[in-house]
């Protein structure tokens, strides 16, 4: 699979072959028991984050990837994405520290 990457005027695109996904399914299993123990969600604490708020946590973690040229964080990161909302083919992740302005689509 394959997501469109958007980070202010910059773009990429990210092949996340399905095998990977598959392998860890148990290991993005454990990403969700540890958020759903609370996490910060920019500069509020969140006790239980919906499954779109955990993607945008994803997506912050996918942009430090990026930014620390982290292949297997920035490939982690997006294959939680992809797993957990399967439609999505962009994200347009916010760069100033604010989660939940990252979309989707």
């Amino acid at each position: 699979m394959q997501l469109h990457i958007i980070i202010d005027d910059y773009a990429m695109d990210l092949e996340v072959p399905a095998a990977f996904l598959a392998e860890n399914r148990t290991a993005f299993d454990r990403l969700d028991d540890a958020m759903g123990r609370g996490v910060q969600f920019g500069r509020e604490w969140l006790d239980r984050p919906d499954p779109l708020q955990r993607c945008q946590l994803a997506a912050d973690k996918l942009l430090a990837a990026i930014d620390s040229h982290n292949q297997g964080l920035a490939l982690m990161a997006a294959g939680y994405i992809l797993a957990r909302l399967p439609d999505t083919r962009q994200v347009s992740i916010d760069n100033n520290g604010e989660p939940w302005a990252t979309e989707f689509s």
